[in-house]
């Protein structure tokens, strides 16, 4: 067997040394987000990843959800364009897939709860994308995903499970060798893999993030971390480096808002505030 390469830990040097794409001056050249999620019930994972991909520095900001939610998401988050579409897996509007032809980046995921709608949505949306599209894919999306691989056609996608949904994706528990179990994601389903601060490559490459701490582990956080994914594969990040710098941002944000909140008292939505100032120190 031949011997696998070695983990990188992920460091402030490390990524200075693979800096992100020049943002350039103007939004468009920051590259364009679209956020697909949402539901009645859970609305706000979608402002989470949409405010944590325009900290991330993406230039605009696109909002696909659910019809009952979009008026008041449009409200709450005034800097993006938001778009309704009907719950049940009907026929999107031609708005939404639309701009899904226009995004830089796409992502899934955040606040779905139905496993069929969440289906018909992928194919569409990714259907309509470019092969090229940046794509991110949580939560329901990567069940989805776990049923039919052949959804994700896209070569510059990143996975982000959490533990229970690695064992969808690999039909199994991915025990205690994280390292192994993200390799083995990347490989399956030919994207980038980012779970527990082990991110993969399909190339059989791992970094590792080693500043997270307990207070990540809080409703919300994984949306923020799509979300930063998302903005950084906007601005034209490739997708293990935009893994592995929202995977060093989300950490460090968490570690930032410690010693004011405590370690496991802190809110998702404060760490959304902490993104920017702690991609800039770096």
């Amino acid at each position: 067997m031949p011997r696998q390469p070695e983990d990188r830990v992920i460091t402030p040097h490390l990524l200075r040394d693979w800096p992100l794409p020049d943002p350039g001056s103007d939004k468009k050249t920051r590259g364009t987000v679209l956020v697909v999620g949402g539901s009645r019930f859970n609305p706000g994972a979608v402002l989470l990843a949409g405010e944590a991909a325009l900290r991330a520095g993406a230039g605009r900001l696109q909002l696909a959800v659910t019809e009952e939610t979009a008026i008041p998401l449009s409200i709450a988050v005034p800097e993006a364009k938001v778009v309704g579409f009907r719950s049940g897996g009907e026929p999107l509007p031609g708005q939404v897939t639309e701009l899904a032809a226009e995004a830089d980046a796409i992502l899934i995921g955040p606040g779905l709860d139905d496993i069929g709608q969440t289906d018909a949505l992928m194919r569409q949306v990714l259907g309509a994308a470019g092969p090229d599209t940046g794509v991110v894919l949580d939560a329901y999306a990567l069940g989805a995903l776990s049923k039919d691989p052949s959804l994700l056609k896209q070569s510059r996608a990143v996975l982000t499970p959490n533990l229970v949904e690695a064992e969808h994706l690999l039909g199994h528990e991915p025990g205690d060798d994280l390292a192994g179990a993200s390799r083995a994601l990347a490989s399956r389903y030919h994207a980038v893999a980012s779970l527990y601060g082990r991110i993969a490559d399909p190339q059989g490459r791992v970094w590792h993030e080693q500043s997270s701490d307990a207070g990540l582990g809080t409703s919300g956080s994984g949306d923020v971390r799509g979300g930063i994914v998302a903005g950084l594969l906007a601005r034209g990040a490739e997708p293990a480096q935009a893994a592995c710098w929202a995977a060093f941002a989300h950490a460090v944000s968490g570690q930032r808002l410690a010693p004011r909140r405590g370690r496991t008292g802190f809110l998702a939505r404060e760490l959304v505030d902490e993104v920017a100032y702690t991609l800039a120190t770096v």
